[in-house]
């Protein structure tokens, strides 16, 4: 067990004849004490500012765990963001794709479409001019002959008889 200022202070010293000078020793004693005290101070000191020290140490390394873990699951859900992005973007893409091709195919669809009709419209328009054609030429031909003149005739003669009646 260590000495403590109390033991140095109450230690007895036998005494014989030509000893030391006992107030040189009490005198040194007394030095020894206050130092010994100012050394065992000093190390309570030193105690707690270690233990002090290592608290702190516990809690910046419980800090640094926590942050470690919470880093690491940031990262995680981070990637599982950038992940569920680029899975939504490809369906997306996939879907704009589709609508994409529906389009072009409704478009060509309309267009063929289109074009019949307009087909059947010439066709349609042709058949029309021919057979306009075909009736204007038929009256030209039924202007052009002499039964129109005989027509021509009988009708002014059968104004002028309704005439002649009237009068």
């Amino acid at each position: 067990m260590p000495l403590t200022p109390l033991d140095i202070h109450n230690k007895e010293f036998s005494r014989r004849l030509r000893g030391y000078d006992e107030d040189e020793v009490n005198e040194f004693l007394d030095q020894v004490i206050k130092d010994y005290e100012a050394l065992i101070r000093e190390n309570k000191e030193l105690q707690a500012q270690l233990q002090a020290q290592s608290e702190k140490l516990g809690h910046f390394s419980n800090i640094e765990e926590t942050l470690s873990k919470t880093i690491i699951v940031a990262q995680e859900a981070a990637d599982e963001v950038k992940s569920n992005a680029k899975k939504e973007a490809q369906l997306i893409i996939r879907e704009a794709e589709k609508n994409a091709d529906r389009i072009v195919n409704e478009a060509l669809a309309k267009s063929r479409k289109v074009a019949l009709e307009t087909e059947e419209l010439k066709k349609q328009a042709s058949i029309y001019r021919t057979r306009f054609k075909t009736l204007i030429e038929a009256q030209l031909e039924m202007l052009g002959h002499d039964s129109w003149d005989t027509l021509e005739s009988n009708s002014n003669s059968s104004i002028h008889a309704v005439g002649d009646l009237n009068r």
